[in-house]
């Protein structure tokens, strides 16, 4: 298993190691003591699949505040997807900037989003399936949003405006510019 630096140093991609046979592959996608090695000391409570049927179905941006705020690992299983992570923590010196990557069952990589981001994505194909750990329990109290499309977080979408299949909840959350500093540095 690789744990690989992004743009934002707290989100990591991280790379299984598949081990291949006439039957197919073994691959160990989630090892606890590897993970911390690489500073990722979080206990995961909780495992999320989340289908999507059409391309273009986004998903975000999500987060939970304190004292429910969730640490993700998210991967996924069928098809394809850009996920995408926004620091949102106050005072960071990357407050407000993003992490995309494509993930695809094909490549098995994975995706580490801290606490104090919003996390989103969108399919890139039918039928796409992402699993995902959560460090908390989902609370809907605590259960907040970013505008996915806000032009301040500059995220290249692979589907615009109309184009985009999305939520009621997620079409009407708030700029970052509006949103609560519910997260500090």
């Amino acid at each position: 298993m690789q744990v690989l630096a992004t743009a934002i140093p707290e989100v990591k991609e991280i790379k299984p190691v598949r081990r291949f046979d006439p039957r197919g592959f073994f691959s160990e996608i989630f090892r606890e003591d590897l993970l911390r090695q690489h500073g990722i000391d979080v206990g995961f409570v909780q495992e999320n699949l989340s289908l999507s049927v059409e391309r273009g179905v986004v998903r975000g941006l999500h987060f939970q505040i304190p004292p429910a705020a969730q640490a993700k690992l998210v991967r996924v299983a069928v098809g394809s997807a850009l996920d995408v992570a926004v620091d949102i923590r106050q005072g960071s010196p990357t407050y407000g900037r993003h992490v995309a990557l494509v993930l695809n069952a094909e490549e098995g990589n994975q995706l580490f989003v801290p606490e104090g981001f919003a996390h989103g994505f969108c399919t890139l194909e039918p039928n796409t399936e992402l699993v995902y750990k959560v460090s908390r329990y989902y609370s809907p109290e605590h259960d907040r949003g970013l505008q996915w499309d806000d032009p301040a977080l500059a995220i290249a979408w692979p589907v615009g405006g109309d184009a985009a299949l999305l939520s009621d909840k997620d079409r009407r959350q708030p700029p970052l510019a509006e949103l609560p500093h519910d997260f500090r540095y």
